[in-house]
């Protein structure tokens, strides 16, 4: 007998109904590593886990082509939360090699940009690094987003309000730690949520997506005849 739970997700969420959603944060112990020294606590830690949720920060950019290294990773249990700062210590080798190593399952979202800006800290061959956005699809679920994901699973709001802080100040602020820890903690906390749903059918899998390039196929459509209509309006043809 299968001791998976039945699959009930929702494939979608909107903004207007996650608005209505009580809001949670990850309520761990966060250290902020922040000294050379501090590193080998950390990666002892870590290295106890079979599966860790990761994320990572840079400074926001509001130039395009413009890109700033990769600031802070976030590498959280259920009960901690490391924020490694990459600008005080860079990528140390003890956690380049946690990347690196297959006995320990790896847990991000939009994972592979993730992965190639800690790369360009120091390089690392990545080993058992899952992406959220390739798997949630298996149960159902079409959004890609981490609040849309976290939304749909658990009923719960969590906020991306520090997104676009500047993640290279002396000094986190209360704030940003909490929200840097709360994305790392999600990914891990959806990852092993979905460990215990039974995944659809790889046809059904195929069905959704069918479905979803039909729709994204409707919605292109729709906005090229608004576009062509609003630009005849403009000359006066309409």
């Amino acid at each position: 007998m299968s001791s998976f739970l039945p699959n009930t997700f929702a494939q979608h969420i909107d903004k207007v109904t996650i608005q209505t959603l009580p809001v949670t944060f990850f309520e761990g112990e966060v250290i902020v590593v922040d000294k050379p020294e501090m590193v080998a606590d950390a990666a002892a830690y870590l290295r106890q886990h079979t599966v860790l949720g990761v994320d990572t920060e840079a400074r926001p950019s509001f130039k395009r082509g413009v890109h700033y290294p990769t600031a802070l990773v976030q590498i959280a249990t259920l009960e901690r939360c490391y924020l490694f700062r990459l600008t005080h210590v860079g990528l140390p080798v003890e956690i380049a090699e946690i990347f690196a190593n297959p006995n320990i399952c790896k847990v991000g979202l939009a994972f592979k940009d993730d992965i190639t800006g800690l790369r360009r800290r120091r390089d690392f061959k990545p080993a058992n690094c899952v992406d959220l956005q390739s798997i949630v699809c298996k149960y159902g679920i079409m959004e890609l987003g981490l609040q849309k994901i976290f939304a749909i699973i658990f009923g719960k709001k969590i906020s991306k309000s520090q997104q676009l802080t500047n993640w290279e100040n002396s000094h986190l602020t209360p704030e940003q730690a909490r929200y840097a820890s709360t994305d790392a903690w999600a990914t891990l906390s959806i990852y092993l949520a979905l460990q215990q749903v039974q995944p659809l059918s790889k046809r059904a899998v195929e069905a959704l997506k069918c479905v979803e390039r039909e729709k994204q196929i409707q919605r292109q459509q729709e906005t090229m005849a608004k576009r062509c209509l609003e630009d005849a309006a403009k000359v006066g043809i309409v």
